[in-house]
């Protein structure tokens, strides 16, 4: 049934359950139970007729995929013996959530072997996170649950929803079954790939090898996954054996779900629902803020008893019901920044978006931030769907640089040279050596200081036969071959200044600046297309060879002073 909890002060409130009676709402399902289906000796046991309240027997009932024998097998069950406390730690938590996965695969006609694989993939832990970014009690990983419609948002993470991961793994699982026609193989894929086990097929027939789930050659930890899951089958059809101790389980749902017509902050739901939020979350771990969006029609779940609690303190509830909205970032800054402007703590601020110290936030990042007092209005849906939040470190910008060395150096030498670290170097060019060769090519990311030209480098070496530098996030990029004697300076920011000396012995001696904005022949003259301005006199001694073309665009072609 559907009942509607209505409230003078907000809109309503929806508590929804397939299960609800409307006298007793958690009465025991009797008959929703599996106790009346024959068993088959060979694969199931008698001990599913006894106690209809039961919901391990329920299970037990359902069992419908033939039993492994394997060392392996034997291998892992004894691993579970061995350890009791944390079989009893999975199958406390597994108490809040079974009920609902037997309900799913006897609507879907699937055995109930399948209730028992979140102890082999999380142990029942709906926060579970693996290392390779596998998330909730079925081990989603992001590109499986976006294929398989599980929202994936900055404030909601369906891997770890209850209803929806639940009834994701079980379509997932039902095409491999199909696909694959056995369900060792339809596991194998679960925690391989199919892709994976559809290669492994045909490099056995190529082969003119078997082509069953033993017969397969696959990572130790596919090798081991249906071993594991019989393990548990085992432990769960006589737990006496193994001398371990199964938590009763009620046969009936242990949740009602709830939806909401308004933003709710998940502090005030625990209250009203008389719920810590550590019990709150075990049910709702799919809320990535504190504050659950009404346009993202959400499913949230309470227990029975709480449930009526959350209906009678919201009639009651007369205070806010969110205190948190959005701010868009429209240009790179810091959180200290940010919260300056908005007039918010900084580190409430880094705490409540989880952003890493040493962290700034890119152009376009949404920021969770509290509520002015005057502001009623709830987070839009397309906020909730697409709002982002991009992090990067708080670095000065760098512009990348390819250089050629001369002669054989150490690392530190040029580290000091650009004012870089010596890991620095070594870690751009994935290198172990403190010494570089002559001919040598070393990739560094040398600071940019903010102007408003196009700034090159300077450089003091002749060490350096050729550099190409490209500026960040700019299209500048300069070709040197730098052929200076030890006593020379060029400075360049776009245009070409010389504000240094230039001694050459023989040739030109400048004793004072020359500032530039024409072209340079050969034979000593200087034609002007545009002026020359000298605050000095050029006495010249030899001869004025060649000095190439100076372009005004931010460019050196050549530079060459003989």
């Amino acid at each position: 049934m559907v009942k509607t909890l209505q409230s003078a002060s907000i809109e309503p409130f929806i508590l929804q359950s397939s299960q609800l009676l409307e006298d007793n709402p958690i009465q025991n399902h009797a008959e929703l139970s599996s106790s009346k289906h024959t068993i088959d000796i060979d694969h199931g046991s008698v001990q599913a007729l006894q106690g209809s309240d039961d919901l391990w027997g329920r299970i037990r009932a359902g069992f419908r995929i033939p039993n492994l024998k394997s060392n392996l097998v034997d291998m892992q069950t004894n691993w579970y013996v061995q350890r009791p406390v944390y079989v009893e730690r999975m199958t406390e938590r597994s108490k809040k959530y079974l009920y609902h996965i037997v309900e799913e695969l006897e609507q879907r006609h699937m055995p109930t072997e399948l209730a028992l694989l979140p102890f082999v993939e999380s142990a029942f832990n709906p926060h579970a996170l693996s290392v390779a970014k596998a998330a909730g009690m079925w081990q989603f990983v992001p590109g499986t649950g976006r294929n398989f419609k599980l929202k994936q948002n900055m404030f909601q993470d369906e891997r770890r929803n209850v209803i929806a991961s639940t009834s994701a793994a079980l379509d997932y699982l039902a095409k491999l079954y199909d696909m694959f026609g056995n369900w060792y193989l339809a596991l194998a894929a679960y925690n391989w790939g199919e892709g994976s086990v559809k290669r492994a097929i045909a490099r056995n027939l190529a082969r003119g090898l078997r082509t069953d789930y033993q017969s397969l050659s696959m990572p130790l930890e596919t090798r081991n996954y249906v071993p594991k899951l019989q393990a548990v089958k085992n432990i769960v059809m006589n737990s006496r054996k193994y001398r371990l101790s199964l938590p009763d389980i009620p046969n009936h749902p242990y949740f009602v779900m709830v939806t909401t017509a308004r933003d709710l902050d998940i502090k005030v739901a625990s209250k009203l629902a008389v719920l810590s939020q550590e019990e709150f979350y075990s049910l709702n771990p799919g809320f990535k803020q504190p504050v659950i969006l009404r346009a993202s029609q959400p499913q949230i779940l309470l227990p029975f008893e709480n449930a009526n609690l959350f209906e009678r303190n919201l009639k009651d509830y007369d205070g806010n019901l969110s205190s948190w909205t959005t701010y868009k970032v429209t240009e790179r800054a810091t959180p200290a920044v940010l919260a300056k402007k908005i007039g918010v703590d900084s580190s409430m601020l880094m705490t409540v978006n989880r952003i890493p110290a040493g962290m700034r936030l890119k152009p376009g990042s949404t920021l969770l931030v509290p509520k002015d007092n005057s502001d009623d209005e709830d987070i839009s849906a397309d906020v909730a769907e697409n709002a982002v939040l991009t992090i990067e470190p708080d670095v000065p910008d760098t512009r990348k640089m390819l250089i050629r060395i001369r002669r054989r150096q150490s690392i530190a030498s040029v580290a000091m040279r650009y004012s870089v670290t010596v890991a620095q170097v070594k870690a751009w060019n994935h290198t172990r050596r403190d010494t570089v060769m002559a001919g040598q090519r070393l990739m560094l990311h040398i600071p940019v200081r903010h102007t408003t030209t196009k700034e090159m480098l300077v450089f003091h070496t002749s060490h350096i036969e050729k550099i190409a530098a490209s500026a960040k996030n700019r299209r500048v990029v300069s070709f040197y071959n730098a052929r200076y004697s030890q006593t020379g300076q060029v400075h360049q920011t776009g245009q070409v200044h010389q504000t240094g000396q230039v001694h050459q012995t023989g040739q030109v001696h400048q004793t004072g600046q020359v500032h530039q904005t024409g072209r340079v022949h050969q034979t000593g003259r200087v034609h002007q297309t545009g002026r020359v301005h000298q605050t000095g006199r050029v006495h010249q001694t030899g001869r004025v060879h060649q000095t190439g073309r100076v372009h005004q665009t931010g460019r050196v072609h050549q530079d060459t002073l003989r």
